[in-house]
């Protein structure tokens, strides 16, 4: 097989978290943050742009919330809009076609057998799983359908109507874990203190007013639509979703309650006022603050020997076992100290994990796995 080549994304190794709490009762779906169900989960950060520093802040703000509970994963989106339209009313339409709000879900984090999900302002959803990445060769399970999958939008203002007082629209989503637990380790929802790698975007056309109704703007060099903006909550460092090694890590906690850590001279009632504004309250691994585990780290270097064994073959026509050729003079690569195989337009490469008690692997289709 001829592998083509992977763009090493232009970022440092830093994924958003999220503490996910359980929630407090069952949730009737209306579209609508703004009610007793959401109100002790926590905000995202705002989106930024898919690239992260390398672009612009957003011009419209993003955030969302989550919960679980025994039966379902819980999504609350926000997107500030004075723009608000949508055209597509067919399942599995090609979302993106239309302003969408996206979820992107990888259980296991090996980057293979993962879910995307995509929705627009008319409720219209598209739910698809990825056997591998576009990258690695794997074309998407369109017939994959979220059996039980539930969801509401909610229009803070008029849908299609330019001269409407257009503030924002609101999106939940109910999936459930019967149907997510086909990717997921040991084919189960996630235990709390278990972290699955999440993801979410959200597709922004230019669009103009012709004839009272949104139009995508066409450029005149082009005669096509200029591209569409990309924000997300964790970013990439290229224009790609499908990298699920740069997803944000969703921690599961067993408490209904946010405690952010109180700073020194910081009352609790200034903590309470604080909790839900846009700070979030992140993973339980120690206290409410997410540490990367080692091991994580250490898969990420594996990844970003995996880029470069990609591009060497799509330059040379084979891998390359010389580590000084892949880690570039970068310490970490080489204390590292991988073991590279590789055969006829196939490689391995292993390393130690951090306790030293096992061996994690990545391959030339990008699966990484630990034995």
């Amino acid at each position: 097989m001829m592998w083509s080549a992977v763009p090493e994304p232009s970022i440092d190794y830093a994924p958003k978290s999220y503490r996910c709490l359980r929630a407090e009762g069952p949730l009737e779906l209306d579209g609508r943050l703004d009610k007793p169900f959401w109100a002790h989960a926590p905000w995202t950060e705002d989106f930024v742009d898919i690239e992260g520093d390398l672009r612009p802040l957003p011009s419209k703000r993003t955030r969302v919330k989550m919960l679980w509970d025994d039966e379902y994963f819980y999504i609350g989106a926000e997107l500030e809009e004075d723009e608000i339209w949508a055209t597509l009313t067919e399942r599995d339409s090609v979302i993106f076609y239309d302003n969408d709000f996206e979820i992107f879900i990888d259980p296991d984090g090996d980057t293979h057998q993962y879910y995307e999900f995509e929705i627009n302002a008319l409720n219209t959803v598209w739910d698809l799983l990825l056997v591998t990445p576009y990258r690695d060769g794997g074309p998407p399970v369109n017939g994959w359908d979220i059996q039980g999958l539930r969801t509401a939008v909610h229009i803070d203002g008029e849908l299609n109507n330019p001269a409407a007082a257009n503030r924002r629209w609101s999106v939940e989503v109910a999936m459930p874990w019967r149907a997510l637990q086909e990717c997921a380790p040991d084919k189960r929802p996630p235990l709390a203190g278990e972290f699955w790698r999440v993801n979410f975007s959200r597709v922004q056309w230019r669009v103009e007013v012709q004839d009272g109704q949104y139009r995508k703007q066409v450029n005149p060099a082009t005669g096509r639509p200029y591209p569409e903006d990309n924000w997300v909550w964790s970013p990439q460092g290229v224009v790609n979703m499908h990298y699920p090694e740069l997803w944000g890590y969703v921690v599961f906690s067993d408490s209904a309650m946010a405690t952010a850590p109180t700073a020194a001279g910081t009352s609790g009632d200034e903590r309470a006022e604080d909790a839900d504004t846009t700070t979030p309250v992140s993973g339980p691994l120690q206290a409410d603050v997410f540490v990367l585990p080692p091991d994580e780290r250490i898969k990420w270097l594996l990844r970003r020997l995996y880029y470069r064994q990609r591009n060497y073959y799509a330059e040379h026509g084979r891998f390359s076992d010389e580590l000084a050729l892949l880690a570039r003079g970068e310490r970490e690569l080489e204390e590292l100290a991988p073991r590279i195989e590789i055969g006829s337009g196939l490689f391995r490469i292993s390393a130690t994990s951090a306790d030293g008690t096992a061996v994690y692997w990545i391959r030339e289709d990008g699966k990484l796995w630990r034995e």
